[in-house]
């Protein structure tokens, strides 16, 4: 019996593509079937408010996650949708901020404001969204080009803004504190490998700056 024709590069990132897409807004779809066949519980906008930001927060890991799969495990294909990735982390961040927003503060810009600088869990929060907005919007090619070196600079913010999403996750659940701890304990040690990459390639840097 002939084995099954393999995938060629083209059809392999064309499959992980959808794979990712279908992936990201999986979470979205389940959530609207729930609003609409009324499993959201008895507070649906905290039920909302809680799902999208979790989400935020599980993409924005799986971002971080991307470059050390490549480098350790030569999942190179996974690179390319490092953005995809991303940009779904902001989705979820708007619509955990926007059901607050609307629901929570009716579109009160005084209580907006009120929240931010009043409450530390929403200070740290709302940096941490601004911090996404900053990156998705600046997430094209062309950006990149425009920004050149700076745009490094800037997206190494992601992980401040990972920081944030786990300090007000943290000051949010107040007692139950175990899921907050992982995304933590994992973005600790991503952090971490970064950083052991970047001791050891100080040194070839420094020669090369010499050379």
């Amino acid at each position: 019996m002939p084995s099954p024709p393999r995938l060629g590069p083209k059809a392999r990132r064309r499959w992980l593509r959808a794979f990712v897409l279908v992936t990201g807004f999986a979470p979205l779809a389940a959530l609207v079937a729930r609003a609409v066949g009324g499993g959201l519980g008895a507070n649906p906008v905290e039920e909302i408010t809680h799902e999208t930001g979790a989400w935020a927060l599980r993409f924005l890991v799986l971002c971080l996650c991307v470059t050390p799969a490549r480098r350790l495990f030569g999942w190179r294909p996974l690179q390319l949708e490092r953005r995809t990735l991303g940009l779904f982390a902001f989705l979820y961040a708007a619509l955990h901020l926007a059901t607050y927003v609307v629901f929570e503060l009716e579109l009160d810009p005084g209580a907006v404001a009120e929240d931010v600088l009043e409450r530390p869990y929403i200070t740290v929060g709302f940096a941490s969204f601004l911090i996404l907005f900053a990156l998705a919007s600046t997430s094209t090619r062309a950006a990149a080009r425009r920004l050149g070196r700076r745009w490094k600079q800037l997206h190494r913010l992601v992980y401040v803004a990972a920081a944030g999403a786990i300090v007000h996750f943290l000051w949010l659940v107040k007692s139950d504190l175990r899921e907050p701890l992982v995304y933590g304990g994992v973005v600790a040690a991503l952090l971490g490998i970064r950083v052991w990459w970047a001791v050891r390639r100080a040194p070839a840097a420094r020669a090369a700056t010499a050379g």
